[in-house]
């Protein structure tokens, strides 16, 4: 049988991945300790014998969504265009993001706009920090192998970066919430067309690297 020590670690494991399953859908606001507890099959009551509140829980499953993150992976891919445009655009497809069967911590940038909770808005930051980051070191290494058209410059590439994850976040939160799948997809198609464009990259240079625009 298994000792105390080994259910308790099996519980608490149920816990986080029915919080990181239903914070990815849904966000901090929408989403109970009973609608978590009901997940993992476990009574209400025993929520706090592994988390002291739900702020805890949440940055516990923050954690592991960045730990098990596709964007931590692709940023270790071979150096192209083509792997940057995956790192930036592919794992934002809204079909992923509704499936949530390996979430990212951009999901947080999606779900937590505008959350004035002091807890979830330092996830926030550190969510948005963590993928400019990995946006920048992936800019940086193009530029060195001069397959993008500008200096290595610091600045101009933080601004890139920022510029890349304001439209990504702005065209997501605006296609999560629209009905007609046509439209969805076009919103992400432009936006994503529009980060090419901000990168110097042209038509030629992406079917030169593997790429089909219109399957970004």
């Amino acid at each position: 049988m298994p000792c105390p020590k080994d259910r308790k670690e099996k519980s608490r494991d149920l816990i986080l991945n029915a919080a990181v399953d239903l914070f990815s859908r849904y966000g901090f606001d929408r989403v109970s300790i009973g609608q978590i507890m009901k997940m993992a099959k476990m009574t209400h009551g025993a929520f706090y014998a592994h988390f002291e509140s739900k702020e805890a829980l949440y940055r516990a499953s923050f954690l592991e969504t960045l730990k098990k993150s596709r964007a931590a992976r692709l940023v270790k891919g071979p150096l192209s265009i083509k792997h940057l445009t995956s790192l930036v655009t592919n794992y934002w497809n809204l079909s992923e993001l509704e499936k949530k069967d390996k979430p990212g911590s951009e999901t947080i940038l999606f779900n937590e706009i505008g959350n004035n909770n002091s807890s979830i808005k330092r996830l926030f930051e550190e969510s948005y920090d963590n993928l400019k980051k990995m946006i920048e070191i992936r800019i940086a290494a193009l530029i060195k192998l001069k397959q993008l058209p500008f200096e290595s410059d610091r600045e101009i590439i933080a601004e890139k970066s920022r510029a890349i994850l304001a439209s990504l976040v702005g065209a997501v939160a605006v296609a999560k919430n629209l009905s007609r799948e046509d439209e969805r997809r076009q919103i992400l198609e432009s936006t994503q067309k529009q980060i090419l464009n901000m990168l110097g990259v042209k038509e030629s240079e992406l079917v030169a690297n593997g790429i089909d625009e219109n399957k970004l």
